[in-house]
């Protein structure tokens, strides 16, 4: 029996609730990912963008807009409760996370945030992993907020609005053919997503290696 692409429920539920649920579950979902917590934000966004382009009740304006605010709202809360947690909220969240908030994962961004400094947060938007990072972990390592804001609102607006316009138009102009769907579009996404993804992972198994390394190296300096 074939599984079916979440993408697409996400498509087809969302097809079906009015267009202020779909500009609010947009916002929201974006807005949580953005705190911390992994969810398919870029799914989300991308479907929603898709049905704007079939869908006239579907402002694509205004689904940039709130894809935005969430974005900034959730990158900034994150960044408060990163600044509160500390280095303790890092340890929780990899309990809870594993996948996401491993020591590796952890110290590739870590080193993102010493190389880049507050465009870490800009260029983390559009990494699938380092999306979820960004806020907590600016707060965390406590950036100056003006500077975290500054990249944070760029970012958002950029990652956000960006997004739904290249997948709008592309359901536009392609519309004789992407029926219910872009098969294009979440090709893309999809594409793009696992690509950022296994990019961060050998990253922070990198990270991870050198480590360890250095621990070990450490030991017998101490002895």
């Amino acid at each position: 029996m074939e599984r079916e692409e979440p993408a697409l429920h996400v498509q087809e539920w969302l097809d079906t609730v009015p267009a202020v649920a779909v500009y609010a579950v947009v916002a929201l979902v974006i807005g949580v990912e953005s705190l911390g917590i992994p969810l398919p934000g870029e799914i989300v966004l991308v479907s929603a963008a898709l049905l704007s382009s079939q869908h006239s009740g579907i402002n694509p304006v205004v689904l940039g807009a709130c894809a935005s605010l969430g974005a900034v709202v959730g990158d900034s809360i994150g960044y408060a409760i990163g600044r509160k947690g500390g280095r303790p909220l890092l340890a929780w969240l990899a309990k809870r996370f594993p996948r996401h908030f491993s020591e590796g994962h952890v110290a590739t961004a870590e080193r993102s945030f010493e190389k880049w400094g507050m465009w870490a947060v800009f260029f983390g938007r559009f990494i699938a992993l380092l999306r979820i990072f960004a806020g907590p972990l600016a707060g965390v390592l406590r950036m100056p907020y003006w500077k975290f804001l500054t990249a944070n609102l760029l970012g958002g607006v950029v990652w956000a609005g960006g997004t739904t316009a290249v997948i709008y138009y592309v359901g536009v102009v392609a519309e004789s053919w992407l029926k219910k769907f872009s098969w294009v579009g979440l090709a893309a996404a999809v594409v793009i997503g696992v690509a950022s993804m296994l990019v961060v992972r050998r990253k922070a198994k990198k990270a991870t290696q050198e480590k360890e390394a250095a621990e070990r190296e450490a030991v017998p300096a101490a002895e």
